[in-house]
């Protein structure tokens, strides 16, 4: 076997793993604030992706000041989808929240492909292009610097959320939403702040996934194994989607490089099998009692 090939492979698959990672975040803050669980994750980062396409193709923007548009605009995005579609739904069943995501991302797809069209296009290429080596081991410049900025806004949401007073209200409502109510936390801007905020990190993910292997419409479908590696690490913890996130990532890098790309997600969604199996509330998740 040729280990340098290997440890190479093992290189890209933390990359991609930090990028399912960084969206994985996406899914928790959602999940931990509404218990809302958002399948349009993937096709909200492939809005934003577009819309930074836009940005530096239509408007010849700066790279720079596209992306903080871009990172406004998915927030902006997060809070509208929220306020129109999620709050009304409140209360209902959590199937019908659900279909309500899922009914979004098609319709996110239908926007995007009304606008700008159903071919591939490609980001501009703002990234470094030098070779960078880990002693022998080759790895890709862009997929190394995909993984330190996400690594980077990972320990940024960890940090904020540990010590920012809306971290600590969006932790209480995760834990009681009556109980934060009534201690006087405004449950329903922690909503929407979650929702933002969301709509943020998935901003980023889709400008970094562009960057690395163009956009399309159907560049969400990575939404499917950021679900897979957040339901494996834990809907509730950014600790599991940061574990399960890398470990995903190495998987599928070795799969597609040693079985085949068509290999990937049914992999992946074995582990997502065999996972909730074993634990059905995640590696970090939490495990709910319930008393009869």
């Amino acid at each position: 076997m040729d280990w340098l090939f290997l440890f190479e492979v093992v290189l890209s698959g933390l990359g991609s793993g930090a990028l399912l990672a960084l969206t994985g975040i996406a899914f928790v803050l959602i999940y931990k604030a509404t218990k809302v669980l958002n399948l349009a994750v993937g096709e909200m980062l492939m809005l934003c992706a577009y819309f930074f396409f836009g940005m530096t193709a239509a408007f010849a923007l700066p790279i720079w000041l596209a992306i903080i548009l871009t990172v406004i605009g998915g927030g902006i995005l997060g809070g509208v989808i929220e306020r129109i579609l999620i709050r009304p739904m409140l209360g209902e069943s959590p199937i019908s929240v659900f279909m309500v995501t899922v009914g979004l991302s098609s319709v996110l797809i239908g926007f995007v492909e009304f606008v700008w069209g159903s071919d591939p296009a490609t980001l501009p290429n703002f990234l470094p292009s030098k070779p960078i080596f880990i002693g022998s081991a080759y790895i890709s410049p862009k997929i190394a610097v995909s993984f330190v900025v996400a690594t980077v806004l990972i320990a940024a949401f960890l940090v904020v959320f540990q010590t920012w007073r809306g971290g600590v209200a969006l932790r209480a409502t995760a834990t009681d939403q009556g109980a934060a109510f009534s201690c006087g936390i405004n449950v329903p801007a922690v909503f929407s702040v979650s929702w933002i905020v969301a709509g943020m990190a998935a901003a980023g993910s889709g400008i970094l996934i562009g960057s690395i292997g163009g956009i399309s419409p159907t560049m969400g479908v990575f939404g499917l194994s950021v679900l897979v590696a957040v339901i494996v690490g834990g809907l509730d913890s950014i600790a599991g989607a940061l574990v399960a996130g890398l470990a995903i990532g190495v998987v599928e890098a070795l799969v597609g490089t040693y079985m085949g790309g068509e290999f990937k997600l049914l992999v992946t969604f074995s582990i997502l099998v065999v996972a909730l199996m074993i634990r059905p509330y995640g590696l970090f998740g939490t495990v709910e009692i319930e008393r009869l």
